[in-house]
């Protein structure tokens, strides 16, 4: 699998729920307790989502930290989600040379066997110019790994967004050609009450 999820914390939907009445000033309605959502409350917050981005601002009080150990060429995609999103990266600046190379350290599970084989011989030299800069301490070498670097390194960060961000991503990544972006969705289906980002999406495509 070249793309890995785990869910750190998911916090703020009875918040949301709250905040969702203030327009109208209709708490007297709300009748989510002790953790499960009432019907008066999902009926508004299926209307309002129906009604469009502009009515269901409340999904961006629900944040969500995630795990994500993804391959670079994903994560130059994902980085398009810049609003309402905050990601912390492992350094390559400082750590990419932590330890050697292997192959599970790039996404290569759609690979075929040919590709796979020359990979392998990649990693060889990416491995032969770490040995040089650790030994040499000679930044050109440094250089040499970073520059050389295949798209396919699998980067882990902690990526933290909200339902409304997560609403966007599953209507727009649907027919996507990458496979993490599938499972990126099959993990948004896992999240607590994810009918809040899901509502009514497969009929909307």
């Amino acid at each position: 699998m070249s793309i890995a999820l785990r869910t750190i914390e998911v916090d703020g939907i009875f918040t949301a729920l709250h905040a969702m009445r203030n327009p109208m000033n209709s708490w007297d309605k709300s009748d989510s307790h002790n953790g499960t959502i009432g019907p008066n409350d999902r009926d508004l917050a299926e209307r309002l989502i129906r009604a469009g981005t502009e009515h269901c601002k409340f999904l961006r009080c629900i944040t969500v930290s995630v795990e994500v150990w993804g391959p670079m060429y994903w994560w130059a995609e994902a980085d398009t989600y810049k609003v309402g999103t905050v990601r912390n990266s492992c350094s390559k600046m400082h750590k990419l040379m932590s330890k050697p190379f292997e192959l599970d350290d790039f996404a290569h599970d759609e690979m075929t066997d040919v590709c796979v084989t020359h990979l392998e011989t990649w990693i060889e030299m990416l491995n032969k110019e770490r040995d040089l800069f650790l030994q040499t301490k000679d930044k050109t070498h440094w250089r040499n790994v970073l520059q050389m670097l295949p798209e396919s390194y699998i980067q882990r960060s902690t990526w933290t967004l909200n339902y409304a961000v997560l609403r966007s991503i599953y209507r727009q990544r649907k027919n996507h050609k990458l496979t993490e972006w599938h499972r990126f969705r099959e993990w948004i289906e896992t999240l607590p009450e994810s009918w809040l980002i899901t509502l009514d999406m497969e009929e909307n495509e």
